[in-house]
């Protein structure tokens, strides 16, 4: 296939006329001559991006992976392919070990197809949190960090684990951290840990917030807690919700502004709910209530989102995001948090060729 005058967006954040070749292998290439197929789109007028990588999403059009139900994942995954979402960890919740054991063994039944997003890796959100800051998450399955238990359940998804989520402020959580931190990357978050505490899991080799700003205590001025050494440590990489609910436009660009293009992730943290229609759903075991995309507990509590990562992209744009740094947060970002920035997150030859066409409004016209 060969992509023509398409304004292809660049490693350094510009865009550039140029045409695309893909090989058998949906892999770019740099000649026409190794192109096989030499089916020609016209991209003249558009954009042309890298598919977006979202690392932390439960579930889509009517699924959660936390069903543990390979043929629902499927369908997730094609629901995140239409969308614009080429690379997708699905990502579980807290519930008790017998289901987790389920759950991640059900991914290698998940199988492949060109009309599925790919999946990178698995999300592992829970159970090592802090009560306190749960969440969305059931309090009573909550546990201890557990090297051992990590590892039993990546072994049973064929090793597919890319992140964990802790909470450092836990009995535990320390020597979690020593333990496994060659093995997986390790995400801050569900906690109430201050500064010093947050700071040590960093030294420790934890280099990853999930949600910023949400479960976990505000940026304060004395008490500068899990954000102000996120900030500090300059290998840390920040989650970030923008579907327009979970954060005000302002702390959007606070965020972009205090880690940099280099370290923002946009993600979806979606649910079930994610295009389908307004009504009651199910997330860890709790139902949740969608009105006009607002996703939350009976007691109000938001429960994950129910708007998808191209659709939070557009969203930090409408919040006068840069589109050069909305792009990098949901394709190169997020690839480089889980080691496959050498497959996917950027256009280049050798890479997979995993493209959206796009209006300069970012409307989505196309996905290759």
């Amino acid at each position: 296939m060969i992509i023509r005058n398409g304004q292809v967006f660049q490693e350094d954040g510009t865009f550039r006329r140029e045409d695309i070749y893909i090989d058998g292998n949906h892999r770019i290439t740099d000649s026409e001559d190794k192109v096989t197929d030499k089916t020609e789109i016209n991209a003249e007028g558009l954009l042309v991006i890298p598919g977006l990588v979202d690392i932390h999403s439960h579930g889509a059009y009517g699924y959660d992976f936390s069903d543990g139900d390979a043929e629902g994942l499927k369908e997730i995954l094609r629901y995140e392919k239409r969308s614009g979402i080429t690379s997708y960890c699905p990502t579980s919740m807290t519930l008790p070990r017998e289901r987790l054991e389920k759950i991640f063994n059900s991914i290698n039944d998940a199988g492949t197809g060109e009309d599925m997003a790919a999946v990178r890796g698995i999300n592992m959100e829970g159970p090592f949190l802090d009560p306190k800051k749960k969440g969305a998450h059931v309090e009573e399955w909550i546990c201890r960090p557990d090297a051992e238990y990590f590892r039993e359940l990546n072994r049973l998804s064929g090793n597919r684990v890319k992140l964990v989520t802790l909470a450092p402020n836990m009995d535990g959580a320390m020597e979690f951290i020593r333990e496994v931190h060659d093995e997986v990357c390790i995400s801050l978050g569900h906690t109430g840990a201050g500064y010093d505490c947050s700071a040590e899991a960093m030294k420790l080799g934890a280099h990853h917030l999930t949600h910023l700003y949400n479960a976990m205590p505000p940026l304060a001025h004395r008490e500068p807690g899990l954000i102000g050494a996120a900030v500090d440590d300059p290998q840390c990489m920040a989650e970030l919700i923008c579907d327009g609910y979970h954060i005000h436009p302002s702390a959007v660009r606070i965020a972009f502004r205090l880690f940099g293009p280099e370290r923002m992730i946009l993600i979806s943290d979606s649910m079930r709910a994610v295009g389908m229609e307004d009504g009651e759903y199910e997330l860890g075991g709790q139902k949740v209530i969608m009105k006009n995309r607002k996703a939350t507990l009976e007691d109000g509590t938001l429960a994950g989102s129910a708007t998808n990562l191209f659709d939070c992209m557009r969203k930090a744009v409408e919040f006068e995001i840069p589109v050069d740094q909305a792009v990098f947060a949901a394709t190169r970002n997020p690839a480089k948090s889980i080691g496959i920035y050498d497959q996917v997150g950027s256009i280049r030859p050798g890479k997979e060729a995993d493209l959206l066409l796009v209006t300069e409004d970012l409307e989505l016209k196309k996905v290759i």
